[in-house]
């Protein structure tokens, strides 16, 4: 007797109808079902809140105008949500003129489609919103992989456990602290999170040694940025990611590496993560060393920013952010 290997079947994509017309509803799912997606159906925006929160739906139809909470309002939302802003919106109207159009894609919409709806169109937006879905979870599960892989090259060594996390939230926190745009927060988190991606191309016998590198070790630990910026090259979702991943060792009087770059040629994303990077460092335990207090590790970057290294601008924002007691005001 043989057994056939069990497999998963693959999942419908799920699409939610959001409309406070009965007929409406009815029909978009009569035409969606047909086409073998999951239809769920919603008549106000309050509810459609409620059901992607529930379900994550891949695709959203989005009536515009409703009672209570309109359309827009419930793209603006879902847009400005982080778990949720990448989910495709198609906004469906029944006002087609151009101050609309624009209301509707300020709001953040993906489609806007004009009723009466043409079923032929409809399937064929829904289609390829959803083709643009899968092309974002496509890559979000690649960066995963590389999280993962992230987690793994620290695993080598427990000294720097949870070292990329903390880099992560340290980061974003400098990053909201000075102002910057949500965009370049998000680039911080991710970058502190991958920014030794590249150490998975160093030995053991030089990531772990217990005392002094020669020069052609450090030479070999140097590396790890370069490996890890050819990792991240395909991924167009890293792009902003790839000059924090190289850089975060470069310095502002050309001290450091792989490139020698110095002052404005050194992203400042690379500048902050880097400063956050060295304190991380001084304070946990290496094989070569014990811990350095809070202190001390104050001390070292603020003689960093007097010996020119680092900008005294986003070391003394990294210190304001410090959860600790009287560290920020250490001389």
């Amino acid at each position: 007797m043989t057994f056939e290997p069990l497999s998963t079947p693959p999942r419908h994509s799920r699409v939610l109808v959001v409309d406070d017309a009965e007929s409406v509803r009815m029909l978009f799912q009569r035409l969606l079902t047909a086409d073998g997606h999951d239809v769920m159906s919603v008549a106000d925006g309050e509810a459609a809140l409620d059901t992607v929160s529930r379900h994550q739906p891949d695709v959203i139809l989005l009536d515009v105008a409703m009672p209570t909470l309109d359309g827009l309002e419930v793209c603006r939302r879902l847009k400005s949500d982080p778990a949720t802003r990448l989910t495709p919106i198609m906004l469906v109207t029944g006002h087609a003129e151009l101050h609309e159009r624009v209301r509707g894609l300020e709001a953040g919409a993906d489609e806007i489609l004009e009723k009466p709806v043409h079923p032929h169109e409809l399937r064929a937006r829904v289609r390829s919103l959803l083709r643009t879905k899968n092309l974002i979870d496509a890559l979000d599960s690649a960066e995963a992989a590389f999280r993962a892989l992230a987690l793994t090259i620290e695993a080598r060594d427990p000294s720097t456990g949870g070292h990329g996390e903390r880099l992560a939230r340290h980061a974003a926190r400098v990053g909201r602290a000075l102002g910057l745009p949500d965009e370049d927060v998000d680039a911080l988190y991710r970058g502190g999170y991958l920014h030794d991606l590249g150490k998975v191309g160093v030995p053991d016998h030089v990531l772990l040694k217990p005392g002094p590198l020669t020069p052609e070790e450090f030479a070999v630990i140097e590396q790890h940025t370069v490996i890890g910026d050819n990792l991240c090259a395909p991924l167009q979702s890293l792009r902003r990611v790839r000059s924090i991943v190289r850089g975060h060792h470069e310095r502002l009087d050309g001290s450091g590496y792989p490139d020698g770059l110095a002052g404005d040629a050194i992203d400042p994303l690379a500048q902050i993560v880097g400063v956050v990077d060295v304190f991380d460092a001084l304070t946990s335990r290496r094989p070569y060393r014990g811990p350095l207090s809070p202190g001390a590790a104050v001390r070292h970057l603020r003689k960093q920013v007097a010996r020119g290294s680092m900008s005294g601008r986003y070391v003394e924002a990294f210190l304001d952010t410090l959860c600790v007691p009287g560290v920020a005001t250490v001389h």
